[in-house]
């Protein structure tokens, strides 16, 4: 069964993207897959429940997907699906955005 999305487009991007640990997994994925571990040490002090639950939420939201490889110990690689990936230019603009108060408040 679907969610039922916001009328207002800004509304449902916000709801896929709002936490700001999101932005900086999809940062991170977008350079490729990564393992949890590499995922965790990159998106800086954030704990493992947290990072598990916003992975979860992006993994259902079809942001991302999961890969279980059956071996002990288990590896788990988390990769950017087509719609993941379109999130790129809303990051770019906050990059070039960031960037241009950054230069202007130093």
């Amino acid at each position: 069964m679907k969610k039922e999305l916001p009328a207002c487009p800004v509304e449902t991007t916000l709801m896929l993207i709002s936490d700001h640990w999101k932005v900086l997994i999809i940062r991170d994925l977008l350079s490729g897959t990564k393992r949890f571990g590499e995922l965790k040490r990159s998106v800086g002090s954030i704990s493992q429940k947290v990072l598990t639950a916003n992975l979860r939420s992006m993994e259902e939201s079809g942001l991302l997907t999961r890969k279980v490889f059956p071996e002990v110990p288990p590896r788990v690689e988390y990769t950017l699906t087509e719609t993941g990936y379109s999130l790129k230019p809303i990051l770019d603009s906050m990059v070039a955005w960031g960037e241009a108060y950054k230069a202007k408040n130093t």
